[in-house]
Order: structure tokens, then sequence, then C-alpha cells
């Protein structure tokens, strides 16, 4: 099927074209470039949430419930939930897909798997181009779970227009909070399990930690903190009014443009960084990559003198 049919399905909503096209991105089809062509003048609209936290503390129970408040608003919603790679097949373990089952019979949500197949940072390197299928495929709202993610994995930060970050009481969140990293990156937090003992501790003690982190101005966004049950869908709609809110404010001030900005940068350079490894991967197989590393182990020439002379022999 030629780009253009497979496009226009998935305008339609079809999910076996947005399938076959987000397949085309992880597979790195030569394709996809007339893919990413073809979607470029549709993009642009999907309002990208991101969704995350440590193991354990319900972020496929919160997506879940998550996507049932939007569809209770009439939007449309698309899910890229990053599983763990498995390390014999490379594929994902799908464990979201199978949690989310109450979604499958809908036309109005699209869930999609993903491989990290070992990307750090709690996402799949094919992300960002993922998440353009799905906003031109006339998602109003795409939610992306990661991966269970330790401090540093902050990466979709960068990739949301708003970031959520989970805990859970009992789970050690209380001293978490404490560190840098994950907890630095919220524009919302939510407090899953909130039924169990320790919840209003740990909203408690997040409060504290976030009331000490960079000074705010009178017109910044403050990330509010709500408690959930999500197996229950209790406090849903209080972390849907937040987002809601805090889309308001990224639009009022600018900062959704900005932030959408930033994300296309940096997919832009992520494009050109490994179009030009797999320059450098293809002087490999000739004399120059060599002769340069000689020259710097025998003293004649300093590594940066020599990166220099490759990035010349580029063309770049």
């Amino acid at each position: 099927m030629d780009v253009a049919t497979l496009v226009a399905q998935a305008r339609e909503g079809k999910p076996r074209a947005v399938a076959r096209l987000i397949s085309m991105v992880e597979d790195a089809s030569p394709r996809l470039r007339e893919v990413m062509a073809a979607l470029a003048p549709l993009t642009g609209n999907a309002y990208v949430i991101g969704l995350t936290g440590s193991p354990g503390v319900g972020k496929s129970t919160s997506t879940t419930a998550l996507v049932s408040a939007y569809r209770r608003l009439g939007r449309r919603v698309g899910v890229l939930a990053v599983d763990p790679s498995s390390p014999f097949s490379g594929g994902a373990l799908l464990g979201d897909r199978v949690r989310m089952q109450d979604h499958a019979t809908d036309p109005g949500v699209y869930i999609r798997s993903m491989a990290s197949r070992g990307h750090l940072g709690g996402l799949a390197w094919s992300t960002p181009q993922a998440l353009r299928v799905l906003d031109a495929a006339g998602c109003d709202v795409v939610v992306v779970e990661t991966v269970g993610v330790g401090q540093s994995e902050v990466e979709i930060a960068s990739m949301a227009d708003s970031t959520v970050v989970l805990l859970a009481p009992g789970m050690g969140d209380g001293i978490q909070a404490a560190k840098a990293g994950i907890l630095e990156i919220g524009d919302l937090y939510v407090v899953n399990k909130a039924d169990r003992d320790g919840a209003a501790t740990t909203a408690r003690e997040l409060g504290h930690m976030l009331s000490l982190g960079e000074a705010r101005g009178p017109g910044d966004w403050r990330p509010p903190i709500v408690k959930t049950v999500a197996s229950r869908g209790e406090g849903v709609d209080e972390v849907v009014e937040a987002l809601e809110k805090h889309r308001a404010w990224m639009e009022a001030g600018g900062e959704l443009r900005l932030r959408r900005r930033r994300r296309v940068a940096d997919e832009v350079e992520a494009i050109a960084v490994t179009a030009l490894r797999a320059r450098i991967g293809d002087l490999r197989g000739g004399r120059r990559l060599e002769e340069l590393a000689d020259r710097v182990l025998s003293g004649s020439m300093d590594p940066y003198s020599a990166a220099d002379d490759l990035i010349t022999s580029l063309g770049a």
C-alpha cells in the first residue's frame, strides 16, 4: 500500500493503517522519510501527556483511568505504552496492553506498546515519530506511559506537553522526594493508591520538598498534588482538571509553543546525529578513521584535531 493511502486511512481512524505507519517508524523503513513528509502538515494538534514513575506505582492502571476520563469528554485518545524489551526477541513484553483491555474495542482509542530496545530514559528511540503518527491520525490527546523509571530517566519531560509523575505510599517515595531527578520534572504530581496507609504522609512530604525547590514567581505554574485510587477511578477527574488548567496556562503564556519547539529541535538533532553516526560507521570500512586513530595513538595528533579532521572528511 502506498504511503498516501496509509496516511488517508489513518486520518479516517483505521487502526490497521495507524499500526502499519508506527511499524514503519519502529523498523526504520526506507519509506520513513516519505511517511514523515506526508504527516508533517497534519500534526501539531494533539495534547501530549507524559505519565511516569517508579515500577509498581500504578502507571498502567492510571493510564486506563485517564483514557476513560478523556473519552467521557468526547476526546479521541492515543496511548504509547513503552514496555521493557524482551531479552530474547527484543520486542515489548506487552504488559501494558494486557492491563488496558477495557479500551480494546473502543474505536476512539488507539493503544500501542513499544519496546524500549535498550534505549535509556524510559522511552523508545522511535517515540517522537510515533507521536507524529498518532497526532496526524486525529488523536486529541496522546498519553505516553514510560517504562518504570528511576531518578535519572527523565526524557519524558522533553517529549510531553505536560508531565505527570506518579508516586505511591509505602514504596520509599518519601525518601525519594529528597533526591534530584525524576521528582523535579513534574507539572502534576499524583499520589496513587491513596486508600493505603501513608498516602497523606507521602503527599505532605512531597509538598514540603516541592516548596523547597526552585523559586517561582507570582505567574509561574505551581505543580499541584492530587491523590487518586486509579483502580476505582477516584480522583482521576481532578487529574484531568489539573491537566487542562496546565494546558491553559501554557497556551496563555506561550510556554506550550516553546516546549513543542524544543521537542522538535531535539527530534531533528537526534535524526541528524544518527545520520552522522551512520556515516562515521561507513568510514570504518575505509582507512581514514584508522589513520587518525594511529596518529592520536602515536602522539602526533590530539583527539580534538582528529575529530575536526573526521568531521571535515564527512563534509559536515
